[in-house]
């Protein structure tokens, strides 16, 4: 009996590592965009490489597909502005040289004028 139960827990086990979902590459000109996803299916990340390193915009999103992030690369390198959402706020960070040049954070609580 104790046979029976190992080789079981060890078939789902495989099972469930067989039913990962495989990212997906597309040809978009001179880059590759490619998409990954959550075990539900959803898009966890999107972005693009150039060359094999990271280029343009890139997005994440959590399991139920609220955007989480926003990032911009040039060259594998981090560049301009990002924008980082959780419960607390959302952060937005400036990068220059691929190092941090500023962060900012915004509260729900923030007010913004729109003119």
């Amino acid at each position: 009996m104790k046979k029976i139960v190992v080789i079981a827990c060890m078939l789902s086990v495989s099972l469930m590592s067989a039913q990962e979902i495989k990212p997906k590459y597309e040809k978009a000109g001179e880059l590759v965009k490619v998409t990954f996803f959550h075990e539900n299916g959803k898009v966890k990340e999107q972005g693009f490489f150039k060359d094999k390193k990271l280029a343009g915009t890139w997005t994440t999103f959590d399991v139920k597909g609220n955007k989480t992030a926003i990032a911009h690369y040039e060259n594998g390198k981090k560049v301009g502005k990002w924008f980082m959402w959780s419960n607390d706020g959302l952060k937005e960070i400036n990068y220059k040289d691929n190092a941090v040049a500023s962060v900012q954070h915004w509260k729900e609580a923030n007010n913004i004028a729109i003119k």
